[in-house]
């Protein structure tokens, strides 16, 4: 049986604590907007429990944010790629080079501006789709590289 070195995780850039924060506040804001309606439109007594409830659970996720983010990290093996992430479910994902079919760099506008991509990985089983965010844009593509050149050897190898 083969042990989790635990020394071993390569963690995601701090800088996407500000991206993930940045995305929380902007859909904590539109969810706290949306959920006025009762009280505006319909002037219901009790129309004000919802927006405080949607900000409150705004506010917690927001906090949680730089511990979440700490919480996910890579680690490249000799036949695979270990992916975790998570505080209270944590999901540990192999994922074999072999059956990478698909590393894919996506860079949206927020992450663009502070330098971070995401790396996803497209395997023949959709539910072990893994996506690594928060990546510095250099170390997204010297990952990307090095996982095609091991998927290319490790299929030829089949």
């Amino acid at each position: 049986m083969t042990t989790i070195d635990e020394t071993a995780w390569q963690r995601v850039s701090p800088k996407y604590i500000i991206v993930d924060v940045i995305g929380y506040v902007i859909s904590g804001v539109m969810m706290t907007a949306i959920s006025l309606v009762p009280l505006v439109v319909f002037g219901w007594s009790l129309g004000w429990l919802p927006p405080v409830a949607v900000g409150a659970i705004s506010l917690l996720t927001i906090a949680l944010t730089p511990r979440r983010v700490r919480s996910i990290g890579y680690q490249l093996r000799p036949d695979d790629l270990l992916f975790k992430r998570g505080l209270m479910w944590k999901r540990i994902v192999a994922v074999p080079y072999g059956r990478m079919q698909l590393v894919d760099i996506n860079r949206g506008p927020i992450a663009r501006l502070v330098g971070l991509s995401e790396l996803k990985f497209v395997t023949a089983a959709a539910a072990s789709g893994v996506v690594i965010p928060g990546l510095a844009e250099a170390d997204a593509e010297g990952l990307r590289d090095e996982l095609v050149a091991l998927a290319e050897s490790r299929r030829a190898g089949l």
